[in-house]
């Protein structure tokens, strides 16, 4: 199984809905901006997750969207199903008619495998939240900050310090 760029999108897009909705509806362009997806690609997948009322649209000025849910009761699976993405490594789509089967029963010798395989995905996509999301990017942008503080800080450290030998050529004959 191999997760699209559908699934990949909308989960990035639905994190930084997230991480901005304090400020007000945040707009499809926006993201479209900040996440360097298709602003056409995106209206497309948030008419569907407002269609399964993840989402909420705000019309007119200083409109965008915002969750329509608190973050936390927002899963990764529901944003992936909302979206159309199929969670199956099953060679049948979970239709149990494996192609090119010579089994009885209609499944491929490794049916069972790859089922119990989209049932451990879609139960861990389902316990990761879209708060546990945005909580995990807002750490990571503070460590970030903590590094560039620092570096700040050596630079000043650095501008400080006074040369204690001449500071030019010119400054040798003295």
């Amino acid at each position: 199984m191999r997760l699209t760029t559908k699934g990949r999108f909308a989960v990035t897009a639905m994190i930084d809905l997230a991480l901005r909705q304090e400020q007000g509806p945040v707009t499809l362009a926006g993201i479209s901006q900040r996440q360097r997806i298709s602003l056409s690609y995106l209206e497309q997948l948030f008419g569907k997750l407002r269609r399964h009322e993840i989402v909420e649209s705000v019309r007119g000025p200083g409109g965008g969207y915002n969750l329509a849910r608190r973050a936390e009761n927002v899963t990764v699976a529901d944003i992936i199903i909302a979206v159309d993405e199929p969670i199956d490594a099953t060679q049948c789509g979970g239709k149990g008619t494996c192609e090119g089967t010579k089994q009885h029963d209609g499944h491929c010798m490794t049916h069972e495998l790859w089922a119990t395989l989209n049932q451990k995905m879609v139960e861990y996509l389902d316990s990761v939240s879209l708060k546990d999301l945005v909580d995990q990017q807002r750490a990571r942008e503070g460590s970030a900050t903590v590094l560039r503080d620092r570096r700040a800080e050596s630079a000043v450290e650095a501008a400080r310090v006074v040369p204690k030998g001449p500071n030019s050529i010119f400054n040798l004959a003295g």
